[in-house]
């Protein structure tokens, strides 16, 4: 990884125009010391040691003007997020002061940090394991709380620690194999059972694993969810009712929304875009067809729609076209307006072609009735589609799952040889693979391609 030396420097905080009270400039490498040293004044006798805060200001080496009054932490390796020589300015909060500190760093002889280069040294001088790297970017971007807990997870080590455990036990297997084809006259005869048992036990546990990556991807991507039907279903009031907001205008004339308006929410852990989209009809006002059209698209990109209709109306002609547009998607229908029936607690007499066998909600969406049971029937849908796994407390990524899913297949090739009574050089083939793609996993085995693939979505300061 030869493009990955020097001394590097980046803001590590989020950095808004006029806002925030403080930023922090980060540097690693050899010379980070010796920068701070010529760009930082600490007076009085405060000592320069490792992991000490310092109190000063900023200053430039030539012309000797103060940029900004600011604290200095120093972490000295391997004591260090990346077991380099680490150093931060703590400088108060905006853009200008921040970015006049790095171009300082960078004329000392830094260079601009590449995204997630603070968090590839980690990893290459040893202190992460690439499952624990991916999770402090997945634990950055969290869009939920449960995302968020299955991010810390991961670097906690908790995945990293059953596929390590995988992977000593292929080794195992491989060396009891190799041993006896190189030594077969001084040796027991191999134990197949035994063998055939482990590999049993470690395709169960690959399974299991694999069996988090769709509900993994869920989690960190979310699901969207397009509120649609024909004009003046109470879609908006269903959406403000949900989001427990004002977002959507609401008025008893259709056709109100005239484009898709978005929420964003969080149910059983799930990130959710929620878009109310404006009532599907024929229409001759241009902009309104702008809309239908709109929301046509929404629908189609949708990973959930929910079909609204009009409880006190019932199941209209309009309604069957709607139906019949979005039923190649996943569908609950929302019967909304309850609370305008004669019995809203009775809604079986409502004409819905007995052709229509959707999951139903009742919802009163401006009496704020319905919300729970319309979530409860979203994670139904979900858990409907997603495997989840009761016994594992985090979840994989795609890479990750891809590795995984070529460890299955080899192990399962292996089990095939020994049944189909192959030689043992046959056995060392598959092993092999399956070893491989598990270290890969880990980042024991992985490319430099795949390492900036997997750094190139990290923020430029981690």
């Amino acid at each position: 990884m030869s493009g990955h030396i020097g001394t590097i420097v980046a803001i590590a905080t989020a950095t808004v125009p006029q806002q925030g009270s403080v930023s922090i400039v980060r540097l690693s490498g050899a010379d980070s010391l010796a920068i701070a040293r010529r760009l930082f004044v600490a007076p009085g006798q405060q000592i320069w040691e490792s992991h000490r805060i310092l109190y000063g200001f900023i200053r430039h080496p030539v012309t000797h003007a103060t940029l900004d009054e600011a604290l200095l932490l120093i972490m000295q390796a391997p004591r260090s997020y990346t077991r380099e020589d680490v150093v931060e300015f703590h400088c108060h909060g905006g853009m200008i002061v921040v970015q006049q500190v790095v171009q300082l760093c960078v004329e000392q002889g830094a260079r601009l940090a590449q995204p997630g280069e603070f968090t590839l040294r980690a990893f290459l001088n040893g202190r992460l394991d690439l499952t624990q790297a991916e999770s402090i970017a997945d634990l950055v971007g969290a869009r939920s709380p449960q995302a968020a807990q299955f991010a810390l997870a991961s670097l906690q080590g908790k995945l990293a620690e059953p596929i390590r455990q995988l992977r000593t036990t292929c080794l195992d297997i491989l060396a009891e194999v190799e041993a006896r084809i190189d030594f077969e006259e001084d040796l027991p005869p191999l134990d197949e059972a035994t063998i055939q048992t482990q590999l049993a036990q470690v395709l169960k546990t690959t399974e299991q694993i694999l069996q988090t990556a769709d509900q993994g991807e869920l989690i960190r991507t979310g699901l969207k969810v397009a509120i649609v039907g024909r004009p003046n279903v109470g879609k908006s009031s269903l959406l403000n009712a949900w989001s427990r907001s004002d977002r959507a205008i609401v008025t008893d004339l259709p056709g109100t929304t005239r484009d898709v308006v978005e929420s964003n929410l969080v149910v059983g852990g799930i990130p959710i875009q929620v878009l109310d989209t404006a009532g599907i009809r024929e229409t001759e006002d241009t902009v309104e067809q702008i809309g239908v059209e709109r929301s046509r698209r929404a629908a189609q990109n949708a990973d959930l729609v929910l079909l609204t209709i009009d409880a006190a109306t019932g199941w209209t002609e309009a309604d069957q076209t709607i139906y019949e547009q979005v039923n190649q998607r996943p569908l609950i229908l929302v019967l909304n307006k309850t609370d305008l029936l004669p019995q809203p607690a009775s809604l079986s007499p409502l004409p819905i072609p007995a052709t229509v066998t959707l999951p139903t909600v009742a919802t009163a969406a401006a009496l704020n009735q319905g919300i729970d049971a319309l979530e409860q029937a979203i994670l139904t849908q979900v858990k409907a589609n997603q495997v989840q796994s009761a016994n594992l407390d985090f979840v994989i990524n795609q890479r990750q799952a891809a590795a995984l899913g070529t460890a299955k297949v080899a192990l399962q090739q292996v089990q095939e040889t020994i049944a189909n009574q192959l030689p043992l050089d046959f056995w060392t083939i598959d092993l092999r693979t399956a070893i491989q793609a598990l270290s890969e996993i880990l980042g024991e085995d992985v490319t430099e391609s795949v390492l900036d693939r997997i750094f190139s979505r990290f923020c430029i300061g981690k």
